[in-house]
């Protein structure tokens, strides 16, 4: 640090060459001298301690000739130890941030250290010049080896540091990329921020700013109209309709026309034009508010119409089905009376084999259900196969089993209308149909018929509700009144194990055997049922826990000994104006079988295919069965691809039937 000492000394002993200078470095080496003789003796005169002499005069002679070693020839800098452990007088003061810096303490002081002090100078008529050749300040040994080893210490530390950081960084991403492994893209889409393509930001910046460009360009038009301002106004109709053009309906910059930058540029042009002569705040947040609106309410409506549409493409039979389903009823009815019979049927009333009840009117999906079960049974020849279905699918069905047979297992179609027993007098749901109220309902028009308004009931007018094979299911006992077990299937399933153990649960005295559905908050009998009505809140607990229909055990023998069929007539009976549940049959099913049904393990049957993209696989592949519950069916255009496999490996699609009505995977 330089030191810098100021002195104004008398010119008036100066001789004519300018006097020498010997008097004044004597004057100064007695000056010094003394102060440093006074700094040594004043600790013994404050303490009151016995003075050595001996030491006194070395250690006063010692400091002065430090003194006298750091300071230099021609009154140059010099270094005074005893400055920086007493207070100065007034006429002295420290100069250089590190004099202040270094040193916070005196008892961090250590020997031999320097302190910078600078002489308050004394006004005189001439200014008093210091020598050109003042020497350098030199750093002591000591604190330069001290510098050094804190510059490799901090080095050091900074090296660790670094290095712990990077190990750090490498651990937290080969633990993310591990993560993203183990995440179904086909739940989430292909994006992925490890995969190779992804690794530019902002891939759609441009297609982003043309559309942020035409937002304000829409702003600006309408704030130009209400201005008058006609042709700023055209002006920014043509840069927006071009703008559209070149955006068309891309989503990512690839896909942009090769004229967008110069678009861009010509639209910035116009808005920056725009900016300085319509802008008002108040006005654009106006503006910009109610877009905001309007979008909103396009989305609410969009999702309407998804819904909406959603919920009709369900209800529609493809045409390769419906093909098929002609093709093999032209075939059945010109076949002779006699090969239109199945062989084995000696094996329907046996109550000792294994009996399935599968009502359907899709001969594709019943076809799936059957050769899955067959396929994975250990013994097929035991396995008895009831399809019922409408007249209208009664010759393909037919038709279909005659020609593609279970092997050795037994099969045996009917045809619901056929059932004389189940008319409106005995059946409520017949009657109930039969109303003016019902048919009011489903048959006038005096209902929302647009696609945003009348998508929340839709899913209520679903044909299937009308069908009586839809609540066949609560009658087993009278369609197959010499069985004891019965298994249903719905059409909608396929089966990955053998089913026989099903018949070996007990079921503990009680009707159905099914799995359970419900969650922490779903799934219970509060969403099925009106427990705002006084019927339903006083019979039943809104948290009791709902099953599936789909793949359900009954006793029927219990069944028959508490009347199943009798409370279901009760409460539908109860239910006809619609005020306990809407229509369906899982409703119903739970009130019906209330306190009768047991909780099978959940491995039995697997749920959500239809509907829930994010199903584990793990759950599947452990699935006895496996029940495509939702609108998204295995037939449909619409079903999740990730899941259709498990549908169409029963499905030979080679077969005549299959490839005339060009019907494939």
């Amino acid at each position: 640090m330089p030191l810098k000492r100021g002195l104004s000394a008398s010119r008036n002993n100066r001789g004519p060459a300018g006097g020498s200078r010997l008097p004044i470095t004597l004057a100064l080496f007695f000056f010094l001298f003394l102060v440093a003789l006074m700094f040594s003796v004043g600790p013994w005169l404050r303490t009151g301690a016995p003075i050595d002499e001996a030491s006194l005069l070395s250690g006063s002679i010692n400091q002065v000739i430090d003194v006298i070693t750091a300071n230099t020839a021609d009154l140059g800098p010099f270094s005074l130890d005893a400055f920086r452990r007493s207070n100065l007088s007034a006429s002295w003061k420290l100069v250089g941030a590190e004099a202040s810096a270094d040193h916070l303490s005196s008892s961090e002081l250590k020997p031999k250290q320097s302190a910078t002090i600078v002489k308050q100078e004394v006004p005189t008529k001439k200014d008093t010049k210091l020598s050109d050749d003042q020497a350098p300040f030199v750093e002591s040994p000591e604190k330069f080896a001290r510098r050094q080893l804190r510059e490799k210490r901090r080095e050091k530390r900074a090296a660790e540091l670094m290095r712990q950081g990077d190990e750090t960084t490498i651990k937290f991403e080969n633990a993310a990329i591990e993560r993203s492994k183990s995440v179904d893209s086909a739940v989430l889409g292909k994006y992925n921020i490890w995969r190779k393509e992804i690794e530019t930001e902002n891939v759609d910046s441009t297609v982003r700013l043309i559309r942020d460009q035409m937002i304000m360009a829409r702003v600006y038009i309408s704030i130009a109209k209400m201005k008058n301002k006609p042709g700023l106004q055209q002006e920014l109709q043509t840069r927006l309709k071009e703008s559209q053009r070149v955006v068309g309906d891309a989503t990512a910059d690839s896909e942009l026309h090769q004229s967008a930058p110069e678009k861009i540029k010509a639209m910035g042009q116009v808005l920056s034009k725009s900016r300085e002569q319509l802008y008002d705040c108040k006005i654009v947040t106006g503006k910009l508010r109610a877009m905001l609106q309007t979008a909103d309410e396009q989305v609410r409506s969009l999702k309407k119409q998804s819904t909406f549409l959603s919920q009709l493409a369900a209800k529609t039979v493809p045409n390769g089905i419906h093909c098929l389903s002609m093709r093999l009823t032209i075939d059945y009815y010109l076949l002779p009376l006699e090969k239109r019979k199945f062989p084995h049927s000696e094996n329907l009333e046996n109550p000792s084999l294994y009996h399935y009840a599968l009502f359907s009117d899709n001969v594709l999906a019943a076809s799936v259900v059957v050769n899955s079960t067959i396929v994975n049974a250990k013994d097929p020849s035991k396995h008895v196969f009831h399809l019922v279905t409408d007249k209208l699918n009664f010759g393909a069905m037919n038709m279909w089993f005659l020609l593609n047979p279970p092997g050795k297992a037994t099969i045996h179609v009917e045809n619901v209308d056929e059932f004389k027993w189940l008319n409106s007098s005995y059946c409520p749901v017949l009657r109930q149909l039969e109303s003016a109220a019902m048919k009011e309902y489903y048959f006038k028009a005096n209902h929302p018929t647009s696609l945003s308004s009348g998508a929340s009931n839709l899913k209520y007018r679903n044909p299937k509700y009308l069908s009586m094979l839809n609540h066949l299911r609560f009658y087993l006992p009278e369609v197959y009144p010499k069985l004891n077990k019965i298994l249903f299937l719905d059409d909608d399933i396929v089966v990955q194990k053998d089913l026989t153990g099903l018949w070996a649960v007990d079921l503990d005295g009680k009707v159905n055997g099914a799995v359970e559905t419900c969650g922490e908050s779903f799934h219970r009998f509060d969403k099925y049922l009106n427990f705002s009505n006084p019927h339903i809140a006083r019979n039943f607990d809104p948290n009791a826990c709902g099953w599936a229909y789909g793949m359900n055990i009954f006793d029927l023998e219990e069944w028959k000994r508490k009347d199943i069929t009798g409370i279901y007539h009760k409460w539908q009976n109860m239910n006809e104006d619609r005020v306990l549940w809407k229509l369906g049959t899982l409703p119903p099913g739970l009130i019906t079988f209330y306190g009768l049904t047991h909780p099978l393990e959940k491995s039995w049957h697997v749920l959500g295919l239809g509907y829930n993209p994010s199903v584990d696989k793990g759950e599947i592949d452990r699935a006895a069965v496996v029940h495509y519950n939702g609108n998204m069916k295995p037939w449909l255009e619409l079903a999740m691809t990730k899941y259709r496999p498990y549908w169409t490996k029963y499905i030979k699609y080679d077969h005549p039937y299959l490839r005339k009505c060009r019907l494939s995977e």
